[in-house]
């Protein structure tokens, strides 16, 4: 074979392995290609480099094996460096859901072609939705309630990684929908040993992850249940911060940042709302006569009662002692009433069962104020509220009153 010849033949050869190489691009790939022929070109213009046709050969292979090589390691080196600014950045935020959403984001970033992801986080052996993000980048859309035999709850249970090749013949998807398709692998998200939620990622093709895409999804699970759990333990925080340790019921703290909440929503939309102050006649006897440990669970009780039969929207705190403080978004004076002589009559029908015999029974009196036509500021509506109840507990106790007038002169219509 003469030189020109075998220059072809390396050169063809060099082609068909550069295009097995999914790490090169088309301009790298000619980059290597002429690196090739210059070399072929030297080693046959000089004598002292003159190797056999074999060894030729087999250093254009190299070549091309070695630069392929070095890409793929600086791609890597490229995402284990991202991902390390990433954790950095994960960790620094207590944010629960900015936590989940960034760990979506950055899941879909790292594997190549995904279709969606998914956070579910795990706590008493039930799932509950985290967040999740799709190719065409719609966010917080669960695809599905997991499946108590599915792979999100497997995963959750078992602590270890499943890859999922082909949804269409797996035995944990043998229930699922006929239209569900393509490859998955759930991780789950491990602190201290314990599984605090599960990712998922999907492809919309059937197939196998690459043990490189599966390192690195390991290390962002590695690093999000971490961030979740401080973010957890922050939420955890915040919510005692502003609970009622008795009640269970947001406190006074959390009440007057709703209010401003509020206040601040009804003067963008022009909508009004009430503030209902409430007092539970003859909480003191229970004190008096059962102990303040039973006081508080016949406060609990009462508390949890009330709270159930409210909307989504509605807003319940415990303002001190037995008093309560209910807010009711978008409400004017007649639906104030009705919600109002609501509770009256559902707490009419509450009893408490004391353990050692007898029956607690108790009363309630309200008073109610709505913005902006009794007040125009967080404390002037619950001293508007406050003194329609006063005027309710001394006039016509178990009934309500509301305010009359703007405060500061308020004139009250008894009911």
């Amino acid at each position: 074979m003469d030189r020109i010849d075998l220059k072809l033949e390396i050169l063809d050869q060099a082609r068909r392995s550069l295009r097995q190489s999914a790490n090169l691009s088309p301009a790298e790939s000619e980059e290597v290609l002429k690196l090739i022929d210059i070399l072929i070109d030297a080693s046959q213009q000089n004598s002292d480099l003159l190797t056999s046709d074999s060894e030729t050969r087999a250093s254009a292979r190299g070549l091309v094996r070695n630069r392929a090589l070095r890409i793929s390691l600086q791609q890597l080196a490229d995402e284990l460096d991202a991902l390390k600014k990433f954790s950095l950045n994960l960790t620094s935020s207590l944010d629960l859901h900015t936590v989940l959403e960034a760990v979506v984001t950055e899941a879909m970033r790292l594997v190549r072609d995904a279709h969606s992801a998914h956070i579910f986080l795990y706590a008493n052996g039930k799932l509950e939705f985290g967040a999740s993000l799709s190719y065409d980048g719609v966010r917080n859309v669960p695809a599905s309630t997991p499946r108590k035999n599915g792979l999100t709850y497997t995963v959750a249970r078992a602590g270890r990684p499943i890859v999922v090749e082909d949804m269409k013949t797996h035995p944990l998807y043998a229930d699922a929908p006929g239209t569900w398709s393509g490859s998955i692998v759930g991780i789950p998200l491990k602190m201290s040993g314990n599984v605090a939620g599960v990712m998922n990622l999907s492809r919309s093709v059937p197939g196998g992850f690459t043990s490189s895409e599966l390192n690195l999804i390991g290390l962002l699970a590695d690093q999000a249940a971490v961030a979740i759990s401080n973010a957890s333990l922050h939420q955890l925080v915040s919510q005692q911060a502003y609970s009622d340790t008795v009640t269970g019921l947001p406190n006074r703290r959390a009440l007057d940042e709703r209010l401003e909440q509020e206040v601040f929503q009804a003067r963008r939309t022009g909508h009004s709302f009430a503030v209902v102050m409430m007092d539970l006649d003859g909480f003191k006897d229970v004190n008096d006569t059962y102990g303040h440990a039973v006081g508080d669970q016949v406060l609990r009780a009462v508390s949890n009662y009330l709270a159930a039969g409210l909307r989504l929207t509605d807003f319940l705190a415990r303002y001190g002692g037995d008093e309560l403080t209910l807010i009711l978004r978008q409400t004017d004076p007649p639906a104030a009433r009705v919600v109002v002589e609501k509770i009256l009559e559902k707490v009419s029908q509450f009893h408490f069962d004391v353990q050692h015999g007898g029956e607690i029974r108790l009363g309630l009196s309200a008073g109610i104020s709505i913005y902006p036509i009794h007040a125009a500021t967080t404390s002037d509506l619950l001293r508007s509220a406050d003194e329609a109840l006063y005027h309710a507990k001394k006039h016509n106790r178990g009934s309500y009153t509301v305010a009359r007038g703007f405060t500061g002169g308020l004139n009250r219509e008894v009911r």
